[in-house]
C-alpha cells in the first residue's frame, strides 16, 4: 500500500464524498487506489466516474466495461454515462480533444451538483504538468500559462491531488501492487504536438536533466507566486465606473497587459481573445484621443486623454427626423424641447426663429461643421475634442443640424448662428432627461 503522503491532503476535507474521475489507465486507477486505500485514514468517502468519450467504439466500451467490474469488485459506487465527442466537437468548432474535455468536465461538475460527490479529483500528475508548462511555452503563453496546471479548478470543485507525483512513482506502485488496467483512452485525445513532446521532446531532456521535471515545477512554483503578486497589483489600477471599466495609461509596462486581460474578462470576455488584442491595447497608450480597438462579444476599448476605457457598444435609437418642437425617445432618455420665454427646465436656449424649415434632429455625420458660441468654425468631431467628450459618447449626442452644418449640440452648446439677441420673439429651451 502506498504511503498517504502520495497525497495532497489539503485539498480535501473530512466528512467529504470525493468523486475519482476514472478512465480504466494507469495514473486514474493509481489515484483510486491510493484514495480508497487511505479514505478511512482521511475520513471520507469515495466513489468512481466515468465517461466513454464514443470515440474508439469497441475499445472504449470495453474500458468502460473493465471499470464497472472493477468498482463492483471494490463495493465503489460508480457514475458512468456515455458521449459522442467526434460529433459533438464537430458540430461545435472543437477539436475531438477541447470537445472531449468540455464533456467530460461537464459530467463531472453536474455529479458535484446532482448531489453525488462533493468534490471530483483527476489524476493529473507531474509528468502532465511538465508537459502543459513546455506546451504553453512553445505557443508562447503569457506567465499564466507557465504556472501549468492548477491544484484546483473550478472554485475548488476539481482537484488533482497527486498533481506533484511522478510518472514512474505511479507505474512503480501499479507494478507492485500488481493493479490491473488498461491502456489510458485519454492518451487518444492529445493532439499531435502534446504527443511530440511526451514522446520525442521530454524523454531527450530527461536523458540530459534527469530532474528536470523537479526543476519546471519549481520554476513555475516561483512563477506563480510573482505572478499572483502581479496580479494583485494589476486589478488595483482598474476603476469600475457603471458599466465600464478604465485603466491609467501611466501604469507601468508589466501591470498594463495583465491589467488589460483583467478587464475584458470583467467584461465578459473570458476566452478567444488572443495576443493581437493585447497588442492593439497596448498600442492605444500611445495613440491619440479618441482612437478605439474592437474587442470581442461587442466590447470596445479607446483611448481618453490618461486613461484607456473599456464599455460595451451600445445601440443607437434611430434618430434622423424634421425639427418640431416636441419630445423625442431615446433609449431610456428624452430629448425635450419647450417654447416659451420663460421655463424652468435646465438646458440650452436658443433663437427658434434662426432654426431653418429643413432642419433635422439627427446624430454626427462625417463632415459635420459648427460655429462656436461667440465665432470661429471648427468641425464637430475637433469641437467636441477640445470640449473633453469622451469618443464613445459622441455618436449618442442628439443635434440640430442643416446640411453638415450643426446649429445645436443637444446637451453641450449652441451655435453662434442661433444665440438669442434683443429682439428674439421665441426663445426654445432643449433639455435631455
Amino acid at each position: 500500500m502506498i504511503s498517504q503522503p502520495f497525497l495532497n491532503k489539503n485539498l480535501i476535507k473530512k466528512g467529504q464524498t470525493v468523486g475519482v474521475a476514472v478512465s480504466g489507465g494507469k495514473d486514474s486507477i493509481f489515484l483510486l487506489n491510493v484514495l480508497y486505500e487511505n479514505k478511512d485514514k482521511l475520513g471520507i468517502k469515495i466513489v468512481a466516474l466515468n465517461l466513454d468519450h464514443g470515440i474508439r467504439e469497441k475499445t472504449s466500451a470495453l474500458d468502460s466495461q473493465f471499470v464497472f467490474n472493477y468498482c463492483m469488485e471494490k463495493n465503489i459506487p460508480l457514475k458512468q454515462i456515455k458521449v459522442e465527442s467526434d460529433k459533438y466537437s464537430e458540430q461545435n468548432g472543437l477539436s475531438i480533444e477541447e470537445g472531449a474535455r468540455k464533456l467530460r468536465y461537464e459530467f463531472f461538475l453536474k455529479c458535484v451538483s446532482d448531489g453525488f460527490c462533493d468534490i471530483v479529483a483527476t489524476a493529473h500528475h507531474l509528468s502532465d504538468f511538465t508537459e502543459t508548462v513546455l506546451f504553453n511555452l512553445f505557443r508562447g503563453a503569457s506567465p499564466n500559462g507557465l504556472a501549468g496546471i492548477p491544484e484546483t479548478a473550478y472554485n475548488g470543485k476539481i482537484i488533482r491531488p497527486i498533481l506533484k507525483v511522478a510518472k514512474q512513482d505511479i507505474e512503480e506502485y501499479i507494478k507492485i501492487n500488481e493493479i490491473p488496467f488498461v491502456e489510458d483512452e485519454t492518451n487518444f485525445l492529445s493532439d499531435y504536438s502534446r504527443n511530440f513532446l511526451r514522446l520525442e521532446v521530454i524523454p531527450i531532456i530527461k536523458s540530459k536533466f534527469p530532474e528536470m521535471e523537479k526543476a519546471i515545477e519549481r520554476f513555475a512554483e516561483i512563477l506563480s507566486v510573482e505572478n499572483a503578486f502581479l496580479e494583485d497589483q494589476a486589478e488595483k489600477v482598474l476603476v469600475k465606473n457603471g458599466d465600464e471599466i478604465s485603466l491609467p495609461i501611466s501604469v507601468d509596462d508589466a501591470i498594463f497587459s495583465r491589467a488589460c486581460i483583467i478587464a475584458m474578462k470583467l467584461m465578459g470576455i473570458r476566452k478567444d481573445y488572443e495576443k493581437a488584442h493585447i497588442d492593439g491595447l497596448v498600442a492605444l497608450r500611445t495613440s491619440e484621443t479618441g482612437k478605439t480597438v474592437s474587442l470581442l462579444n461587442g466590447v470596445n476599448a479607446v483611448k481618453n486623454y490618461e486613461s484607456v476605457v473599456f464599455y460595451k457598444k451600445k445601440e443607437r435609437t434611430p434618430l434622423n427626423e424634421p425639427f418640431a418642437v416636441k419630445n423625442y425617445f431615446l433609449g431610456g432618455r428624452i430629448l425635450s424641447f419647450e417654447n416659451g420665454r420663460i421655463c424652468d427646465c435646465k438646458g440650452l436656449y436658443f433663437d427658434g426663429d434662426k432654426i431653418p424649415d429643413n432642419a433635422v434632429v439627427r446624430y454626427r455625420k462625417d463632415g459635420d461643421f459648427f460655429t462656436k458660441f461667440g465665432g470661429g468654425t471648427k468641425s464637430l468631431g475637433d469641437y467636441l475634442t477640445n470640449k473633453k467628450i469622451p469618443q464613445k459618447e459622441r455618436d449618442f449626442i442628439p443635434l440640430i443640424a442643416v446640411g453638415s452644418e450643426i446649429l445645436v449640440i443637444c446637451g453641450v452648446e449652441i451655435s453662434d448662428k442661433v444665440k438669442i439677441v434683443s429682439d428674439t420673439e421665441r426663445i426654445i429651451t432643449v433639455s435631455i432627461k
